[in-house]
């Protein structure tokens, strides 16, 4: 079998699951092998994600393991089969791979979550004011580098308006609010964004003033997918050298308390709509 270049996040996680499974059955790479009638190079190739491999397999892993976890054996068993390649290979060799995997990650997770307190969410963004991010970012981008992540990040708010759309879920800090990218008229065209899209039954997007003063997780930025079982849940941070995807469950239930405590504190839907409101008329 030949080695897969570049696999994608979701071919990666699928593989971190299998080693997941074998070291929690305490088996080596060569016990585990010996269990499946393989050799161990092909055990580490496929939990690198060097190799693909089918739900057939999957199952045998599973059983090898000792897993009895129908929902999470059937959802790893569906990573394997459903290999889409979605709109955003347009942009390979474009744009950093990191962008792909966060167009991946969004397009197969079941819900969102997300807090901002610097930046409204990309999925939230109108045109000019992606693009005034893009042209204030350091190192700078080139013009077409510009265009072509501008592009991207308006392509990936597509999940919103899809047939039966995820949830989606944005606390977003009053500073990000008042950054006014591209000048007030951005601004109020931003403000007005946010205020037709929290009108879409899956979207809600609550606040958190200035008025809060301290609040549990300030200055975070936290992206959270939910996966088809609560296992596969991953996070997606912002980081200087790109996008970073995190998902070993106790950082998974650190980000779960995070939210619980946001949700606690931030303003109800219908005070983050009118404080949005108010905002936009300061403008």
């Amino acid at each position: 079998m030949a080695a897969k270049p570049d696999p994608t996040a979701r071919r990666v996680r699928l593989g971190v699951e299998l080693r997941r499974l074998r070291e929690r059955a305490r088996l080596t790479s060569t016990a585990a092998a010996e269990l499946l009638g393989t050799r161990p190079g092909q055990i580490s190739n496929i939990e690198t994600a060097r190799f693909g491999v089918g739900g057939d397999r999957v199952r045998a892993m599973a059983v090898a393991y000792g897993c009895r976890d129908e929902p999470f054996v059937s959802a790893l068993v569906d990573m394997t089969q459903d290999r889409t390649r979605g709109w955003w290979e347009e942009y390979r060799g474009v744009l950093p791979a990191g962008l792909l995997d966060l167009s991946e990650f969004e397009h197969y997770a079941t819900g969102f979550r997300t807090v901002h307190t610097a930046h409204i969410p990309g999925l939230l963004q109108t045109v000019e004011h992606a693009r005034e991010i893009y042209r204030q970012a350091v190192p700078s981008f080139s013009p077409p580098d510009v265009e072509h992540r501008v592009s991207h990040r308006i392509k990936r708010q597509a999940v919103l308006y899809r047939e039966n759309p995820a949830p989606y879920r944005a606390i977003i800090h009053e500073a990000a609010l008042r950054m006014q990218f591209g000048g007030p008229d951005v601004a109020r065209a931003q403000m007005r964004q946010l205020l037709t899209l929290g009108e879409m039954p899956h979207v809600t997007i609550r606040v958190i003033p200035f008025a809060l003063g301290s609040f549990p997780g300030s200055g975070q930025t936290a992206y959270y997918g939910y996966g088809p079982v609560p296992p596969l849940d991953t996070v997606q941070l912002d980081q200087a050298h790109g996008v970073a995807f995190i998902d070993a469950e106790t950082q998974l239930n650190q980000y779960r308390l995070l939210f619980e405590r946001l949700d606690s504190v931030a303003l109800t839907e219908t005070a983050s709509r009118d404080y949005i409101h108010s905002i936009a008329q300061q403008l």
